[in-house]
């Protein structure tokens, strides 16, 4: 008798629990729904290169809640602001927002299509803590916020300097990153110094993962 595959919700709840990011059956939903619409959207908008919906559940999906554990641990447990730049179909910033509802979550692009996604998503998943942006990050005028992260956005450098003026000052900035970018971490201006780099293990992916934590010297 042939063993019966693991279904994607079973998956994707044993997942969350390896990633200490634990998902009851409204948030394994709410997952899913975000899952399948990225991948409707996508077909029109072209906001992720990966089509194959398995391989977003492991390369987005995955990849995101892997953050969560870290954000929680070291960010304000309730108020706290954080901004997703370069958020692109809103990764990580529409994950975060599902399981930090106590945070408010701002996700930027540049392109319009990016920006209307993230706030379709927030309509249907049902999350009033997240907020779609279409600006320039340079230019984007907004209240400070306690975090800023970035997947996939820019070298560190860029990173820090595009948008220093919206990180408070006691901020953190938070670069999902795969190898470690040593190259990106020596060309930092003096001011702003590396506090930790965190080794992540990604369930399923097969490829080096970090988070770097920055923040401004005092």
């Amino acid at each position: 008798m042939n063993e019966v595959s693991p279904t994607r919700r079973q998956v994707l709840r044993r997942v969350a629990d390896e990633v200490s990011a634990p998902l009851d059956e409204a948030g394994l939903d709410r997952q899913l729904a975000y899952l399948d619409l990225l991948q409707r959207w996508n077909a029109t908008y072209n906001l992720t290169a990966l089509r194959d919906p398995e391989q977003m559940l492991v390369q987005h999906l995955f990849d995101c809640l892997a953050v969560i554990q870290p954000l929680r641990r070291e960010l304000p447990p309730t108020g706290c602001r954080l901004l997703d730049v370069g958020s692109g179909g809103g990764l990580p910033g529409v994950v975060i927002a599902a399981l930090c509802p106590a945070w408010t979550v701002v996700c930027v692009d540049a392109v319009g299509k990016k920006a209307a996604f993230v706030r379709q998503a927030a309509v249907e998943l049902k999350l009033p803590n997240l907020h779609g942006e279409h600006a320039r990050v340079e230019a984007l005028k907004a209240v400070p916020f306690d975090a800023i992260v970035s997947r996939a956005f820019a070298a560190l450098p860029d990173f820090v300097r595009l948008t220093q003026h919206l990180l408070k000052p006691q901020g953190h900035w938070v670069a999902m990153k795969g190898k470690t970018p040593s190259e990106e971490l020596g060309a930092l201006p003096p001011d702003v110094e590396v506090f930790h780099v965190e080794q992540l293990s990604v369930p399923e992916l097969k490829a080096d993962r970090c988070l770097i934590w920055l923040r401004r010297r005092h």
